[in-house]
């Protein structure tokens, strides 16, 4: 990969560097997230979507949770114990945790009585199910205790990574230690059965490696950390055989092929790869380990070079939920499950942490606006489990899944946003993701307000205002994203098509005046002696860029997808007689912006004149005609109605592929 800087030369001035340079032989130095809880979102595009995910979304989960599935009353009948039988499947005991979860980061940013009130009442129901020993597992308790532990691929460690999360977020939203103190019950009665010198165990759905980091974190007990170690050694051993394996068609289906820090290719299911590898960054970010961070950089360039889809999505089967050959990446049959993305979010911001590269934010951006906000619908109330780049019209959102694992983790996902916003350095503040927000951080010695005004995704335009205590000297590291340089996504899976102008580099303004900055590592470095009020303008171009995806990726083959900005655009059907299949975008074409409303979502389409295909009734003949063309925001699909969409457009009349 290219480390050459995309900017004008004259913009290199020496100056300090965000790290330093790390070697293969020096641990990282890393920077550390700004949590949600200190973060308050004021931003035009994102607020909305929390308020609606606290009210609706949540309303939805809770409905379903408590009325209409059994996830609850499984936990009501093993605190009964009277022998009845299990509801629903195996691993639902999980969604009763994302969604306490969910709610948990809700509270902290809007104060509920009534969700508060929600959330104690399930937790004195999980608490009641908790078997004298420690463990938890309503499939297991209703169904025989005999059997516990007995197939690794049955969830009750992923279950349990996932009470442990909502447990350390409750307590951290609410000071309450009742749902934490059932996890560490829990923790502490795994570890007395696994570890070394103990039972060997593979996780079957990886989960409880990064939610024992968040325990160790949370309580100080540097066992747990050591367990999730000790769970990331235990992969690529063969120490699965013997064991039941009841949904792994192979080993590589849960990345037990190879030892972690031996891994150099993504393999098999998407959601359980994401949790892996954040899980095993953080590791790497509490031990030092720079074999993990090895492993890690090796398998992430195998993702997105060669296996992610442009939105960000990853997985693109739905045989295994996962991968299957680099540069598979078919449009009408993408996978790209939800929960992948969300899993993408994650694992990036660990690696960014890690690194202090902000190449991982560009695609945890990517992943954010894109293939995870698709699963979310703009009422709020209905979601997608895959988000297919293609459809014919058969697509629609729904209220709930069997498997229901999406609708919480987007819940959370978004609930938490203000986790990816801000950083800390050393020397200084980092800003990531541009949402609007205010916050207070420590840099300097002293503390520092910030307020970030941001028009993203619609417009380019920014003021940060820094406010420290008194005057004092630090750095500020602005992100300069990757859709404004010759490469939108790293390495040349997507690049520009040919003959597109590269957008101008950023000018900063200190209270007005321009000043140089350096670029390293993808930010923009901003020395200064900061005063109170002190503010920091800069607009990004927002160009349409047409992207082509490399030879090799064969659905592809003389197509463009379009971006602006953070987003992805596609072609819907309702916005353009029905049809999605029958457009060809010459490379001439030349798009404009215009304002358009969907649903209550005000949007930024764009527009263009193109060629439009037509059949005859008879198929015996075909002829085109110029036709205005709208695109919108690929999240905002199938709001309206089933309905046609594409998002790699043909650019020649010999690749259109009408629906007939």
């Amino acid at each position: 990969m290219s480390t050459s800087s995309p900017w004008p030369m004259h913009m290199l001035l020496t100056g300090s560097l965000l790290f330093g340079t790390a070697s293969a032989q020096t641990p990282p130095r890393r920077l550390q997230p700004v949590s949600f809880s200190k973060v308050e979102i004021t931003d035009d595009f994102w607020k909305p979507k929390m308020d609606k995910v606290a009210t609706v979304t949540l309303e939805a989960c809770i409905q379903q949770t408590e009325m209409k599935t059994g996830r609850i009353r499984n936990f009501e009948k093993v605190a009964r114990g009277k022998g009845e039988k299990h509801e629903g499947i195996f691993y639902d005991d999980s969604d009763v945790f994302k969604a306490l979860e969910a709610m948990a980061y809700s509270l902290k940013t809007h104060p509920s009585e009534g969700m508060e009130q929600k959330c104690d009442e399930w937790i004195e129901k999980i608490a009641a199910a908790q078997q004298p020993d420690g463990y938890l597992n309503t499939y297991y308790t209703l169904t025989g205790l005999g059997q516990r532990y007995s197939d690794m691929s049955m969830h009750e460690d992923y279950n349990n990574g996932h009470l442990i999360e909502a447990a350390v977020a409750y307590y951290n939203a609410t000071g309450k230690q009742k749902l934490l103190d059932v996890a560490i019950r829990w923790a502490d009665h795994f570890d007395s059965i696994f570890g070394p010198g103990k039972r060997h165990w593979v996780t079957g759905h990886q989960e409880l490696e990064l939610a024992l980091v968040k325990l160790y974190k949370a309580t100080d007990e540097r066992r747990y950390l050591r367990l999730a170690d000790w769970l990331l050694s235990e992969r690529g051993h063969g120490y699965a055989n013997g064991y039941t394996w009841r949904d792994w068609k192979d080993t590589a289906y849960a990345q037990d092929a190879v030892p972690v820090k031996d891994q150099r290719e993504i393999t098999g299911h998407a959601v359980r790869a994401m949790y892996l590898y954040t899980g095993t960054a953080d590791v790497a970010a509490e031990t030092g380990d720079t074999d993990y961070l090895k492993a890690m950089r090796r398998v992430w360039e195998d993702v997105v070079f060669r296996n992610m889809y442009v939105t960000g999505g990853i997985g693109s089967a739905g045989s295994n939920e996962g991968f299957t050959n680099d540069f598979d990446l078919p449009n009408e049959q993408a996978y790209c499950e939800t929960c992948a993305s969300v899993g993408m979010v994650f694992w990036n911001q660990r690696m960014n942490g890690l690194t202090g590269h902000a190449e991982y934010i560009d695609i945890l951006e990517r992943s954010l606006y894109n293939g995870a906000l698709d699963g979310l619908s703009l009422s709020g109330d209905r979601f997608f489990y895959g988000n297919p780049l293609a459809s014919r019209g058969q697509h629609q959102r729904r209220e709930w899944f069997g498997t229901a694992c999406c609708p919480s983790n987007i819940a959370r996902l978004v609930a938490s946003l203000g986790d990816y916003i801000y950083a800390q350095t050393r020397d200084g503040i980092v800003l990531n993701l541009f949402v609007g927000s205010r916050t207070q951080i420590s840099a300097g010695g002293e503390n520092v307000d910030l307020q970030l005004q941001s028009g993203l995704p619609w417009n380019g335009h920014h003021t940060l205002t820094v406010s420290p205590n008194r005057k004092t000297r630090f750095n500020i590291y602005i992100r300069i994203p990757g859709w404004l340089s010759g490469r939108p996504v790293p390495g040349d899976l997507y690049l520009p098509a040919a003959g597109q102008p590269r957008p101008p580099a950023p000018v900063f303004r200190i209270n007005g005046e321009a000043l140089a900055y350096t670029v390293h590592n993808g930010y923009a470095v901003i020395e200064h002696v900061w005063q109170p009020g002190d503010r920091i303008e800069w607009e990004f171009s927002l160009p349409v860029i047409r992207l082509t995806a490399q030879s090799n990726v064969k659905s592809n083959t003389s197509r463009i997808a379009l971006q602006r900005g953070p987003l992805v655009y596609c072609v819907e059907g309702t916005d353009n007689e029905g049809q999605a299949w029958n457009v060809i975008i010459p490379p001439h074409a030349e798009f404009d912006t215009t304002s358009l409303l969907i649903l209550d979502e005000p949007v930024v389409a764009l527009t263009a004149t193109v060629p439009v295909l037509t059949i005859a009734p008879d198929r015996a003949s075909a002829q085109t005609e110029a036709r205005k063309l709208t695109a919108i925001p690929y999240y905002t699909w199938a709001n309206r109605g089933k309905t046609e969409m594409q998002v790699w457009l043909p650019t020649a009349i010999h690749d259109v592929k009408i629906n007939y």
